[in-house]
Parts: C-alpha cells; structure tokens; sequence
C-alpha cells in the first residue's frame, strides 16, 4: 500500500507526449480496518486496502481527465484524459501550480498504522463497556464501531509540484458519541461510550412543548453542523457559481462580531490537518470571518485565476477518482471573548431550549439561508436543565442566526473536518 513516484513521473511524460501543456497526477493508496459490536459480541470486522490515481491535464486550453487503479492502465488513462480534453470546451481558469515548500503539521501515528483486528475490537468493546457502566439505565446497544485507517498521497504536477504525506486515522462511533482524531491519543473510547449514555438517557421521557421564542444553546455537534452549511457559503467554487449567500459581501459585516471563523490546515489537533491540500498547495491558517466580518473565502488554483487571487490551499478530493473541488481542512469558530462553561451558559438564559440533536439540516437553503429543522433537546429553567424536549422545530436564517451569537463555550470539538463549541444563540423561534 504505496504511492509510486516513478509511475506518476511516467504519467507525466506520456501526457505531454502526446500534446498535453500540462498535466498532473494524484495518487491516492489506503488501508482500512474497522471492528463492530453489539451486546458483547463481534458482529462485524472489515478491511479495504486500495490504491488509485487521477490524470488532470490542459491540452489546447481545454481539461481533460481520468482515472485507474494499475500501473498497467496508465498509457489507457493517458489517452482517455486527452480523449476526454478533445470534446471539452476551453477553460480559460484551469492552472496547476507552481511547487512550493510544504506546511508542518503531525500526520502520522505508527500505532494507528499497524493496528491489529484484535486490537480495533477491544477499543469496540471500550465503547460498549463504557456506555452500560456510564447509566444503569441503558439495556441495549444498536452497535459500537471503531475505525482505523492509514493512507499515503502523492501529488505531482508538470509545473514542479512532487509532494507526498503519509497520514492515519481512526474514528469511534456509538449513537449520539463520536470521536475522530489522526493519532491514537486523540480519541478517548471509552469516553465515546459514556457520551451516548448520557445523551440518549437524557431524553428519557421527552415532552412537547408549546411555540415560543427562546434563547438557545447548540450542544457542539449540532453547532458544527449548523458551521458546515456556512463552510459551503464560504467556498468560492459556490460563490462563483452564484450558490452563496455570501457572494458580493467581502469586507461586510455578516454575522455576530463575537465570533471569526477559520480553517486551519496546519492546527495541531485538528482530524483534516495536512501539510498541503489536494493540488500540491501548502495549507495554512486563514481568517475567513473577522469580527463578523467577512474577509475571504476558501480557493483551490482554478477558482483563485477566476477570482484574481491566490490559491488558499483548499483544493479536496473525495476520492481519486475526481478532480479537486473546493472544501474546508480545519474549519473551526475562534474568539477573542471569555469562553463560558455549558452550565455557566445555561445559567445566563435562564430558560430556553438546550439543542442537542437536529434532524434535516441538509434541507437549509445555502443561496438564501433559510432553514427550518426537527430539533430535540433539554429545556433550561431557572438556570437548571428542567425536562427533556421532542419534536420541536427551529426556523430561521443562516446569517441571521450566527449574527445572534451571545457567548461561545469551552467545549470545541472537531466532527470531520468541522468544529465548534457550544454556542448560546439569542431569542430565536421555536415551534411544535
């Protein structure tokens, strides 16, 4: 389970033999190990190892690109790329990059790397373990999974671009517990398992409540998914094509001054951190949102030459198998205020609605923000968490939400390449 500099190399040659200006190679290889249990027993182990390679490449102005997973189809993608560039129309955006001295970030976790079946099962059983000991009143589980995963990437282009990383990582996973990281550290299981305890006993005799406008406070992955639909606003591939809200208002003050937003490829701790993005580009921290203001967006090559601008090292690849889009590493809510303490948030509401899971947030509207979503959690009096909440609804607008962000906790927590603290957002309307 290797890159191969040389067949990359060879790749491209091959593609400016046979007329391309430019061309580039993205290789990919992966192994996979991840264990699942239920009721003490192992009900399933699986294992994928996988290699592959993309070939981009620019002849007469026009893109060109496809995929393998041999050595031996190489010269069969070479010709399919420039097949594909012969019916393309001309694209004047499309560059490479030049080659430039990679970012410094921790990736690789040799423990991660030679996991044993064994092993990924027990850190399984951890999590299960962990979620009947954490409250007497869980009988059963649905499964506990645990993930562990080791990969080598390689990028390599006609303009001098040849870097390369090796990178791991795991993930655990029980009901409403999660926990990713790269390195084994990173992830505490059976604190995984005692999460999901605590949440699902917590709802244990949910109620309705009456419509009402509420302050409320978003439990930390349900803030992140509420940050992920303003990542998708934040990219310039959407900008560009007319999918972003945020389109036209660089230097606008657009959501609460309390709160920037970055993506840091580099942070330290953060699951997506590498040192150069999909295309070769180093990654790097950038403040997107200041002090509510915005002041960038994110950029791979192609959408930095039609903006005028200069890559921001956020080129992503879901897989091989496809060209680079646009996407976050380590997008994340940063702040200058005091970081508050979930109870000390709770206490400053006095009574609202304390969110911790929403259903159907992929129906928010990313062009006009809107959004209106299932949400279950715990209702605040008093200060106190009073009884456990079903079957609400939350409505509103995107920017108007974050623009309403009064305190921000100290709690941040990646899930993905996405993280947030808690966050208490002002009077908001809460329907049955």
């Amino acid at each position: 389970m290797r890159t191969d500099r040389e067949l990359a190399e060879r790749i491209l040659e091959l593609a400016l033999r046979g007329g391309a200006e430019d061309a580039e190679v993205f290789q990919r290889a992966s192994r996979m190990l991840s264990a699942e249990v239920r009721s003490g027993e192992v009900s399933a182990v699986e294992r994928a190892v996988g290699m592959g390679y993309g070939v981009r490449l620019k002849k007469d102005g026009r893109p060109g690109f496809y995929y393998a997973t041999q050595e031996e189809g190489a010269e069969s993608a070479v010709q399919a790329a420039l097949e594909a560039a012969s019916y393309a129309e001309p694209d004047e955006f499309l560059v490479f990059p030049e080659a430039s001295e990679p970012g410094d970030t921790p990736t690789w976790d040799e423990r991660v790397g030679s996991i044993t079946e064994e092993e990924a099962i027990e850190r399984a059983l951890q999590i299960e373990k962990s979620t009947f000991s954490a409250d007497a009143r869980v009988k059963r589980t649905r499964k506990a999974m645990a993930s562990f995963s080791e990969g080598e990437t390689l990028v390599v282009n006609t303009r001098g671009v040849s870097q390369g990383y090796r990178s791991t990582s795991l993930e655990s996973q029980m009901g409403w517990g999660f926990g990713t990281g790269r390195f084994l550290d990173e992830v505490d299981f059976r604190a995984v398992g005692a999460e999901a305890a605590s949440r699902a006993a917590s709802m244990l005799g949910a109620r309705k409540i009456s419509a009402v406008k509420a302050s409320v406070v978003l439990e930390s992955h349900v803030a992140a998914e509420f940050l992920s639909i303003f990542a998708a606003m934040l990219s310039s591939e959407n900008v560009q094509k007319g999918k972003s809200l945020l389109a036209g208002k660089t230097g606008q003050k657009v959501i609460s001054e309390n709160i920037d937003l970055i993506d840091d490829g580099l942070l330290p701790t953060g699951p997506g951190r590498r040192p150069v993005d999909d295309e070769g580009v180093p990654t790097s921290r950038k403040v997107l949102v200041k002090g509510g203001v915005l002041k960038g967006l994110m950029f791979n090559a192609r959408t930095a030459k039609k903006g005028g601008t200069a890559s921001t090292g956020n080129a992503v690849r879901g897989r091989f198998s496809a060209p680079p889009a646009v996407g976050p590493m380590c997008f994340c809510i940063d702040t200058e205020m005091e970081k508050k303490s979930l109870e000390a948030m709770f206490a400053s509401i006095g009574e609202g609605l304390y969110i911790i899971e929403a259903m159907g947030m992929h129906t928010a509207n990313p062009i006009s923000g809107q959004f209106s979503i299932g949400v279950s959690g715990i209702w605040v009096e008093g200060g106190k968490p009073a009884y456990p909440v079903k079957e609400a609804v939350i409505s509103g607008d995107v920017l108007s939400f974050f623009g309403n962000v009064m305190a921000v906790g100290d709690d941040l927590r990646f899930y993905g390449n996405i993280g947030s603290p808690a966050l208490h957002i002002g009077p908001s309307d809460i329907s049955a």
